[in-house]
Order: C-alpha cells, then structure tokens, then sequence
C-alpha cells in the first residue's frame, strides 16, 4: 500500500464539488450511526434519538468541508496526501463529536481516556473503508483515462497546415507581443506572470510577461487556443498525444520538455473538441 502513497490523486477542483461530497461524507457518516450504531449509541435511548445523532452529519460534514477548502489550492496532490487528509478529518471530526457526545447526549465528564477511545474508534472504522475506497477510485480512474488517452492518441494527426495564419495580440502596460497563431504553443501562469511559449525560426522561445491567465485568454483565444486548467493556456492544434492517469488527462506537445494538464472541469470541452479536430 505505502508504494501508492506518492501516485497523483484526482482532489476537488471547484467548490461545488467540495460541496457535494461534504454533503456526501456527512450523511454517510450519519447513515454508519443509523445503520451499525457504534459508540454504544444501541444503549442510547430517546424518542428523538434518530434526530439526535444528526448533529453527527454536520460535524463530519463541515469539517470534511473546512478541511477541502484548506487543500483546494495545493497543485500537487498524492494518495499519500489524501490519507493524510483524511486522518485530519477523523481527528477533528472525533473532537467535536467527543464535546457534543459528553455535553448534549452523555452528560458526563470530560476525560482525555473516554476522547482517545473514541478517536481511535473511529481510525479503526474510518481508515479501512478510507483504503478502500481511494484505492479503488484511484485504480478505476487511471484505467479509464489511459485506455481513454490511449485510443485519442491513436487517431490525432496534427493539423499545423489547417491553423490559420492568424496574429495572436498579447498587449500589457509595458510589452506587446504578436506571435503568428500556427507557431503559438501555450501559456503557463505564475503568480501574476504569465509564460508564453511559442516557435520562432523553428525553435522554441518563452518570455514571461506580467499579465494574468484571463486577461491573456481574452485577447488570444480561437478555435485552437483555449483554457484546459487554472494555469494553463494550451494550441490544440499542436497537441501531438495524450496520457492519461487518475487525475485526468496530460495533453503533449514534443515542442516543449513538460506535460499540460487538462482539468476534470475542463474535460467535457477540450477532450471532444481534440477527437472532433482529428475525425
């Protein structure tokens, strides 16, 4: 299991779908109470008990939130990163359901013993189902996008003569740059510059200009060039292959020494319009 720790891990890219699966995760936890009734909730007696527990769901719920939204913006993600995540989300989880079990429902006293039995109550249910279910997400997702990646690839043929021989405008504060749109390849974002890579007399430059990602794509985007992730620009014209894993697709340009990632909320736009290019 430890060598998966250090494969790419698809994470949550937008806050909808940190939303949702917040709500996932919450009201899987409520149903686990509802179904196998563990911390002694079986001896837990009330006309309302079914509403009591569901306190639980928001805990869970909200911390599995909180926490997404405190990863949202790390690029590099891992399996090994997730399970870290997840034992963040058990611990503090067990926290505030310790505090809400002993003050609202038990009644008894605070003790650091009753808190570690029910922190490593929950390790031992929440950790197995949590290798579960990444590890098989993981092997799942990897199959589909590189057997998918694998048939795209096989019919792309790159269509440079069918670009149009269409200036590309980049203009700021201080520089302004025009590069024909068959020789552009892509922009990679940083911060608040931007790299531009593009061919000139068959050799590839790059110059880094002080603009954002959006601002660049309103003034270059065309058929060809589009968006594909939050840091990346790409000419889908030069794209001579794709490979994909568990997080999504790479698309590769033998121009340039690094693979662009495709965005899982970009994949319904740029996967289709690359297998539409090459029909």
């Amino acid at each position: 299991m430890f060598s998966y720790a250090s494969y790419p891990y698809p994470k949550s890219e937008s806050f909808k779908e940190i939303f949702v699966s917040s709500l996932g995760a919450g009201l899987s936890v409520y149903l686990f109470l509802i179904i196998f009734q563990p911390f002694g909730t079986e001896n837990f007696q009330h006309p309302y008990k079914f509403l009591l527990l569901f306190p639980y769901c928001i805990i869970f719920g909200i911390t599995f939130l909180i926490t997404n939204l405190m990863v949202y913006r790390f690029t590099h993600w891992n399996i090994g990163a997730e399970f870290l995540k997840i034992v963040i989300i058990l611990f503090i989880g067990s926290v505030l359901s310790y505090f809400y079990n002993s003050l609202f429902l038990s009644h008894v006293k605070l003790e650091l013993g009753n808190f570690f039995y029910m922190f490593l109550y929950s390790l031992a249910v929440g950790i197995p189902i949590s290798i579960i279910y990444v590890l098989s997400r993981y092997i799942y997702l990897k199959n589909i996008y590189e057997n998918s990646a694998r048939d795209i690839s096989q019919h792309i043929t790159v269509p440079t003569t069918e670009l149009r021989q269409n200036p590309l405008k980049i203009s700021t504060q201080s520089t302004e740059l025009i590069i024909d749109e068959n020789n552009f390849l892509c922009i990679q974002a940083m911060e608040n510059y931007c790299i531009f890579y593009f061919l000139e007399n068959n050799n590839v430059k790059k110059i880094l200009i002080r603009i954002s990602l959006t601002n660049a794509l309103l003034q270059i985007e065309t058929n060809f060039i589009k968006k594909c992730h939050r840091s990346y620009i790409v000419n889908l014209g030069r794209v001579k292959s794709l490979k994909g894993n568990a997080q999504g697709y790479k698309l590769i340009l033998t121009e340039i020494d690094f693979e662009i990632p495709v965005s899982r909320t970009f994949i319904s736009s740029i996967i289709p319009q690359i297998q539409q290019q090459n029909s």
